[in-house]
């Protein structure tokens, strides 16, 4: 005889949840200042009014300290809103403000890019800055086309 699991008991079964947990990770090249990037295209949460979902592209630029975030953890946390209710502006900086907590970079920026709402697209940028931290003077270097390394 096959069971039949409803819909409860599939999510039940389910390997990864959603949690609010960051991981860390120790800074391979602590000693060095170098750009971290990473985009999250599939961020959703819920508008507070309405209710309906709100998507957005998150992107992540770090410089880290002595901790990196470790990639696991935050794809689970970022599915953490999506059945949570929260303003464009909030989500952003309370993002920002957990890894800050959790890495304690040396500079960190999100930027959240949602998609329209009401004809309106809304693009938020937050930052965060150790006390003290300079940047390494900007070096403008030869531009080159993507795959450039291609032939043919």
């Amino acid at each position: 005889m096959r069971a039949i699991l409803t819909q409860a008991e599939q999510h039940n079964k389910m390997t990864t949840q959603p949690t609010k947990i960051l991981e860390t990770f120790p800074n391979p090249q602590a000693k060095r200042d170098y750009h971290i990037h990473m985009e999250i295209p599939e961020f959703t949460c819920l508008c507070p009014k309405t209710g309906q979902p709100d998507f957005a592209t998150l992107i992540l630029d770090y410089i880290a300290d002595e901790q990196c975030v470790e990639l696991k953890s935050l794809k689970l946390y970022m599915w953490s809103f999506r059945d949570e209710g929260h303003f464009h502006e909030d989500v952003t900086n309370r993002i920002l403000d957990d890894l800050v907590t959790a890495t304690q970079p040396r500079f960190m920026r999100l930027t959240a890019k949602f998609y329209v709402r009401g004809g309106i697209f809304t693009n938020v940028v937050a930052e965060h800055r150790k006390p003290g931290w300079q940047p390494a003077p900007f070096v403008e270097l030869s531009q080159f086309s993507t795959q450039s390394n291609t032939r043919g």
